[in-house]
C-alpha cells in the first residue's frame, strides 16, 4: 500500500464502511476503507502540509473510494483560485459517485464566483453524469443568493436525460430556488417544464422544505 493507503487503512471503521456502502450502491464493496468524516478531515488538514501531496492531487485514479473523498476535502481547502481549478478539472473525471461529488466545494470558489461560472455552466452540459452534477451544485451553492440571474434557471432546466443522479440534482437545484427566488422559479411548476419525475420530485422536496412557506407548500401541492 502507498503511505496514504496505510494512514486511512490505520484510520478505518469496517461498520462505517458498510454503512457507506449502502450508501452509495453504484461503487464496489471492497473499495470502501471506512474512515469517518472528522478523521479524514483531520488527515487532510496534516496532509495537506506534506510534499506528498501534490503527487497525491496529480496521480489518478485513486484505488478506494476513501481516497477519492480525502481527495475532494483537499480540493474544498485549497486556498488559491488558479491552483484549485485546474484540479477540480483533472479530478471530475474520476468522480464516481454522488457523495465524492457533493463533498466537493472548494472554499475558494465562494471569493471567485465570476472566475468560476462559465466553468459551472460548461460542466452542467458534460454527458459525465458527475461533472454534470457538480456543475448544477455550484450553481445551487453560489448563484442562488446575491448573485441569482433568472437565466439560471432555464440552464438547469435543459440538463435532461435519465441519469438518476442527474435527475436528483436538478430536482434538489429547484426545490431550494423555491425556497430562495420563489417568485422566478414557481413558473417552471406551473407551466410544468421539468420532465415527470423530476416535477414531482421537486415537489416532493419542496414540501419536505424548512425554508418553504406552509402557504406555498400548500400551492405547490396543487400541481402534483
Amino acid at each position: 500500500m502507498t503511505d496514504i493507503q496505510e494512514r486511512l487503512f490505520a484510520a478505518a471503521d469496517r461498520e462505517y464502511a458498510e454503512f457507506q456502502a449502502k450508501l452509495a450502491p453504484t461503487i464496489v464493496k471492497s473499495m470502501f476503507i471506512g474512515v469517518r468524516l472528522p478523521a479524514l478531515r483531520e488527515l487532510a488538514k496534516q496532509f495537506a502540509k506534506e510534499d506528498a501531496c501534490a503527487e497525491f492531487l496529480n496521480t489518478l485514479p485513486h484505488e478506494y473510494y476513501d481516497e477519492n473523498l480525502l481527495h475532494a476535502v483537499l480540493l474544498c481547502n485549497t486556498k488559491k483560485y488558479d491552483v484549485c481549478l485546474p484540479l477540480v478539472e483533472k479530478f471530475l473525471p474520476y468522480v464516481d459517485n454522488w457523495a465524492v461529488c457533493d463533498t466537493l466545494r472548494p472554499n475558494i470558489f465562494k471569493k471567485h464566483k465570476q472566475d468560476m461560472l462559465p466553468h459551472a455552466l460548461r460542466w452542467m452540459k458534460s454527458s459525465e453524469t458527475y461533472t454534470c452534477r457538480f456543475g448544477i451544485d455550484m450553481l445551487m451553492t453560489h448563484f442562488l443568493d446575491e448573485d441569482f440571474s433568472p437565466e439560471y434557471l432555464d440552464a438547469v432546466a435543459a440538463c435532461t436525460g435519465d441519469e438518476y443522479y442527474v435527475k436528483m440534482m436538478v430536482a434538489w437545484y429547484f426545490a431550494t430556488a423555491l425556497a430562495k427566488q420563489w417568485d422566478d422559479t414557481v413558473p417552471y411548476i406551473e407551466k410544468h417544464v421539468l420532465a415527470d419525475w423530476t416535477h414531482r420530485k421537486t415537489i416532493q422536496k419542496a414540501c419536505e422544505s424548512f425554508r418553504v412557506s406552509d402557504e406555498h407548500k400548500e400551492y405547490l401541492k396543487r400541481f402534483r
